[in-house]
């Protein structure tokens, strides 16, 4: 995600104009998990050294920063981060493809979501060695990134009933699930094989006390932090320039 407007931001836009968070689909870091040989032990951050770990481009950051501030560096400690193997083909999953290649022994971990793990660990190929939503790792990690939903000035500006409609969109999204997860099977069973569309239901019940729109300056200033330290912003981004405060309410399933 590009946290702030009119500031450098990680990818830009195609269409040109500066990026904004409108919401944010669920709360804590993006990759969220990292899986390696099952021998290691919960927790033991060591256990990525001399190791080669898969990780999607630009979600690779969080694992990076991690590594940085466990006091690890991936070139001293020979840990290399790259992407999995043939992730960029048309309609790869890449958590799916990313359990797989731990399986075939064409990487040592990743650092990739929920469903790559379940899958992993049900296959007795792997085991969950950190879990920052969860509280592992150094401090503060949880906060680097987040999922959120991101327009434009642009949009906001000329069809801020277009920007409404999609919070709101997510926001009834979140609470039909925390309603009845085994909804998410209706989109799973048709975007996944049906061994991983049957693992849906499980992890968005774990991961139900993280569905939270809502973005707070406490949120807002993590992740800019964490991107100053990355060199990928030069000033800390003033929380009514990079959120849009004027959908807030939104954010609650209000207005």
């Amino acid at each position: 995600m590009s946290p702030a407007r009119r500031m450098p931001c990680r990818r830009p836009f195609p269409s040109g104009g500066a990026p904004s968070c409108s919401a944010r689909w669920r709360r804590g870091c993006i990759g969220c998990s990292s899986c390696v040989p099952i021998s290691e032990l919960r927790g033991d951050i060591a256990a990525l050294k001399h190791r080669r770990i898969g990780a999607a481009p630009w979600v690779e950051m969080g694992l990076r920063g991690l590594l940085n501030t466990s006091g690890l560096d991936p070139v001293r400690d020979d840990i290399g981060i790259g992407p999995v193997p043939r992730t960029g083909d048309a309609g790869i999953n890449f958590g799916l493809a990313a359990a797989e290649a731990l399986e075939r022994g064409e990487s040592d971990g990743f650092w990739a979501n929920g469903m790559a793990a379940e899958i992993a660990v049900g296959c007795k190929v792997g085991t969950v060695v950190l879990d920052v939503r969860r509280g592992d790792g150094p401090p503060g990690v949880f906060g680097y990134t987040m999922p959120a939903l991101v327009a434009t000035d642009r949009l906001i500006e000329h069809a801020p009933d277009t920007a409404a409609a999609a919070i709101q969109a997510l926001v009834a999204c979140q609470r039909a699930l925390r309603h009845d997860p085994r909804r998410a099977i209706e989109v799973g069973s048709r975007r996944f094989p049906s061994r991983e569309a049957g693992l849906i239901v499980p992890l968005v019940e774990r991961d139900l006390p993280f569905y939270d729109a809502a973005i707070s300056e406490p949120v807002l200033a993590g992740v800019t932090d964490f991107d100053r330290g990355l060199g990928a912003l030069t000033r800390r981004a003033p929380y009514a320039e990079a959120v849009a405060t004027q959908f807030r309410d939104l954010w609650r399933g209000e207005g």
